[in-house]
């Protein structure tokens, strides 16, 4: 008996130190993602670690129930724009190359094709319309693409000017695209100040594999980039379709004053909404 009890108490000391080894470490990694707001520093890419069993990714099924009023959002044959009862709405998605953009938009589009979609298209612009109903009104999207790798000085212009939103978009496994995102809003202010901002993680069904730390890590990091920029944060997988349409859903909310009844998600291993 006399044994054990030192025993225990090395233990509980171990034990306490661990606890507070711990503590420092977030405080460091919390202060460390002030500092890069600040600073995006030199760009780093998150590694993969072994890969442990691939958790259950939520189904398409799940992201289906988001807003009350999203019952009222139906399909529509696709309209002209110059149709006299729609609503045109111009949107703008801005970010790094090949993180996922053109996926998540195709996702969202569906198999509604615009007629003059080839008319539409320009090196380094993707352009894709979608036009829905809201509540008895015929809303019609004008989505803009900018491919992030062909730049243009007035690539940026043309997607920004008259945009009611502005969708700033990184790879949830990129660190780089994060730190991007802050030149991309500069630039995009430039031509617009008024439009609604939204960061959007992408490939959520690859973060999810990495180790929860380095989950915690990269969504502290993406929370303070929204805050930085005043934005609502989205993480999204166009895979599985997890937080797509919300995202399109919330705009419409925001800007015609429509329930939005969607809770704030800040559980490390979900896909995180935070407003």
């Amino acid at each position: 008996m006399t044994q054990f009890c030192p025993r225990m108490a090395r233990h509980n000391f171990r034990h306490r130190v661990q606890r507070r080894v711990l503590v420092l470490r977030r405080c460091f990694c919390c202060f460390w993602d002030r500092l890069l707001i600040c600073s995006p520093g030199k760009p780093i890419r998150y590694r993969m670690l072994s890969r442990a069993p691939t958790p259950a990714v939520p189904s398409a099924a799940a992201d289906g129930s988001i807003l009350a009023s999203s019952r009222n959002l139906m399909p529509s044959p696709l309209c002209h724009p110059k149709d006299s009862d729609l609503v045109p709405l111009k949107i703008s998605l801005l970010g790094d190359p090949q993180i996922g953009k053109t996926s998540f938009l195709a996702k969202y589009i569906g198999d509604e094709k615009d007629e003059q979609g080839e008319d539409h298209q320009e090196k380094g612009l993707n352009l894709m319309d979608k036009t829905f109903v809201v509540q008895g009104a015929r809303i019609y999207y004008s989505i803009w693409e900018v491919d992030g790798a062909e730049k243009s000085p007035d690539h940026i212009p043309k997607a920004c000017q008259e945009s009611v939103a502005i969708l700033f978009m990184f790879d949830l496994t990129s660190r780089c695209t994060l730190n991007n995102v802050i030149s991309w809003y500069q630039e995009a202010r430039k031509w617009n100040q008024t439009a609604i901002p939204i960061l959007i993680g992408t490939k959520f069904d690859e973060f999810i594999q990495l180790p929860i730390d380095l989950q915690w890590t990269i969504a502290s990091q993406a929370r303070a980039y929204a805050k930085a920029i005043n934005a609502t944060l989205f993480f999204s997988s166009a895979t599985y379709n997890i937080n797509v349409n919300k995202i399109f859903i919330f705009v419409i909310a925001k800007l015609f004053d429509l329930p939005w009844t969607v809770e704030r998600n800040l559980t490390i291993g979900e896909p995180i909404i935070d407003f």
